[in-house]
């Protein structure tokens, strides 16, 4: 159960309330309502990791999952392993990502990938041992955008937990939809 109450989108205005009309109904968005404009904001970089990006969508869940589940946020891993699915991930690879950066289910460069992942939310810094292996394979800004992807969906795995944000109950929510995310 959330630590405080959702907000109430009916009593939204302005820029606030033009950003919960074009969000879909999730309990992330209505607990972050009470931020304000703060919300647009953070939608607007979230957005643009899903949709606008050049990492690859497949490498780019394998990271967000990964950070959920070392995070122990089960909202996200429940929400992105959705976005998996809908990507065309197999159930397969989506299990892998539990398992760790040795599941049979990667290749090469999906265990880069994980390695790195892992690295960066243990540690901060990822060391050159899961750096240089990764940067021969991923452009410039695929490695940027990698690292701001992971950093991101750790602030919110911790967003999530720190608010005990719930899973929408069946029939509540859709989930998260790649076309609503690419506005």
């Amino acid at each position: 159960m959330a630590r405080i109450p959702y907000f109430d989108p009916a009593t939204a205005e302005g820029r606030l309330k033009d950003t919960l009309e074009k969000l879909p109904n999730l309990n992330i968005f209505l607990m972050m309502g009470h931020s304000g404009d703060l919300l647009a904001k953070f939608t607007g970089l979230g957005n643009h990791i899903l949709g606008r990006a050049d990492l690859d969508q497949v490498l780019r869940e394998i990271a967000i999952v990964r950070v959920g589940i070392l995070s122990k946020a089960s909202y996200e891993v429940f929400q992105h392993e959705r976005i998996c699915r809908q990507i065309g991930m197999s159930e397969d690879l989506v299990k892998a990502i539990t398992e760790g950066p040795d599941a049979a289910a990667f290749d090469d460069l999906q265990r880069l990938v994980m390695r790195y992942t892992d690295d960066i939310v243990l540690n901060v810094r990822a060391s050159d041992a899961t750096f240089d292996p990764l940067s021969k394979h991923l452009s410039h800004k695929e490695m940027q955008e990698l690292t701001l992807t992971i950093g991101y969906y750790m602030m919110v795995s911790r967003f999530l937990e720190t608010f005990d944000v719930d899973i929408e109950e069946d029939g509540q929510s859709e989930g998260v939809n790649m076309k609503d995310l690419e506005r």
